[in-house]
């Protein structure tokens, strides 16, 4: 690590304490970075990610509301609007027991480099309250979206803020969202993507994070002249990333062979056919179930409950060629990664925002296997997001055929750029440089060209 990394990291933990996941997030960048600095100097001088590192804005607000019940609770709401140089802050909101300033701050800053990836004119935001969905009545989460909405929209517009969804908030919550903005504000725009299909939502955005997922890992085998027909992949989560990477998955001719929700995994060995997969989106997006219903329905499954204490998860000890981490932060521990790489795994394409620790980062990479970081391999989710803002903008939508063209065709030059960068900066092979790097420079570019603001 160079001095100048140190001394920021220092900087960092000291104005930002007890923020771990924020911490983790700088310093990975930061190393990548380094090389940047040695040949670039001026990026440097100007503090470029000093500036990036330390939000544009931070809102923090009180959500009292009053369930059917009549009694009265009184969540926490947050929006952080991190970097805006190369259009309007982008990023979802988070609802979540876990979210706090940390994990936002950290999230936010992950989204500024996704979303410069994405080539699409967006900034870089996060957002979101640690109220729990899960469990509660279409009425609750009504009432919640309703109170959290009445401060948000001071916040938000669509040249200055456009949130979407994240874990806790699918399409019910969006729903919910704006119709509360465009009461408040008494206007009809693309302030929230995700919206549904009648109203401003665009075609393949559901899937896309998911299916992007897919893709970047298609060109990482690309490079080895391999495909994914008949790969055997793992798949961690439930929720509308795994879903859909299980779909791209069985479109392309691999298997997927295991799911898993807070509790814990099924395996199934036969693998999650189109026909399994419509009962898990109908148990977690209609009937709100737990995953353990799959094993139940279909012999041949097993399930396996996560033990929370463990010091790995047995998810990730079964064989197989693919994995795609997609249901939250730093889920692959370096006890994972080893077995993950012992058991066959050599390509990793992360659905979920920085699910693999910095220890089993290195693990990936020391063994030369084919790892995609999240914030090159999922940006497919934002960037259909910043499709769906086009099609707003225009009033007009496209075919779904459009937007899946478009959407491969973005993670094809995210891929591009990842190899690119990462060769010119002397790591070949090296994706998490690659994303890094390539993130940073078009927004460096920017600030630089707008001067000190």
């Amino acid at each position: 690590m160079s001095d100048y990394v140190k001394d920021l990291m220092a900087e960092v933990k000291a104005k930002n304490p007890c923020e771990p996941e924020f911490h983790q997030a700088v310093q990975e960048v930061a190393e990548s970075l380094s090389r940047v600095f040695e040949r670039h100097p001026e990026y440097q001088a100007a503090k470029i990610l000093e500036r990036i590192i330390e939000p544009e804005r931070v809102i923090m607000f009180r959500v009292p509301w009053v369930d059917e019940q009549g009694e009265t609770h009184i969540n926490r709401g947050f929006r952080i609007e991190m970097n805006s140089s190369i259009g309007p802050y982008k990023g979802g909101l988070r609802f979540h027991p876990s979210v706090n300033l940390g994990i936002l701050k950290f999230l936010a800053f992950e989204q500024v480099f996704k979303n410069s990836l994405t080539t699409l004119p967006m900034g870089g935001g996060k957002g979101g309250s640690d109220f729990d969905p899960k469990g509660k009545s279409d009425l609750k989460v009504m009432r919640f979206c309703q109170a959290f909405m009445q401060e948000l929209q001071r916040h938000i517009g669509p040249d200055t803020d456009v949130p979407a969804g994240d874990i806790g908030v699918g399409g019910r919550e969006i729903g919910y969202l704006f119709g509360m903005y465009k009461k408040l504000r008494n206007e009809f725009t693309g302030v929230l993507t995700g919206k549904g299909l009648n109203w401003g939502g665009s075609l393949i955005r559901p899937e896309a994070t998911g299916y992007g997922a897919v893709y970047f890992a298609a060109e990482m085998l690309g490079t080895r002249g391999k495909t994914l027909e008949g790969k055997s992949c793992l798949v961690s989560g439930s929720g509308n990333v795994a879903q859909y990477t299980v779909e791209k998955i069985n479109q392309l001719g691999g298997k997927a062979v295991t799911l898993s929700d807070s509790n814990g995994y099924i395996f199934d060995e036969g693998g999650i056919t189109p026909e399994k997969l419509a009962f898990v989106m109908d148990l977690k997006n209609v009937r709100r179930g737990r995953i353990k219903e799959y094993a139940d329905r279909f012999k041949g499954s097993c399930y396996q409950e996560i033990d929370p204490k463990a010091d790995h998860n047995l998810l990730w000890t079964h064989k197989a060629d693919c994995a795609f981490p997609s249901a939250t932060q730093n889920e692959v521990n370096a006890k994972d990664a080893q077995n993950l790489v012992h058991n066959g795994v050599y390509v990793i394409s992360e659905g979920a925002n920085m699910p693999t620790t910095p220890d089993g980062v290195k693990i990936f990479l020391d063994a030369g296997i084919l790892y995609g970081p999240g914030k090159a391999a999922n940006a497919g989710g934002v960037a259909t997001s910043g499709l769906e803002m086009t099609q707003n903008s225009m009033r007009l939508p496209w075919t779904r055929e459009e937007v899946d063209n478009r959407l491969h065709m973005i993670m094809k030059s995210i891929h591009k750029t990842c190899v690119e960068m990462s060769n010119r900066f002397g790591t070949p092979g090296n994706y998490v440089n690659g994303a890094n790097i390539g993130g940073f420079l078009k927004v460096a570019d920017a600030m630089m060209d707008q001067g000190v603001v």
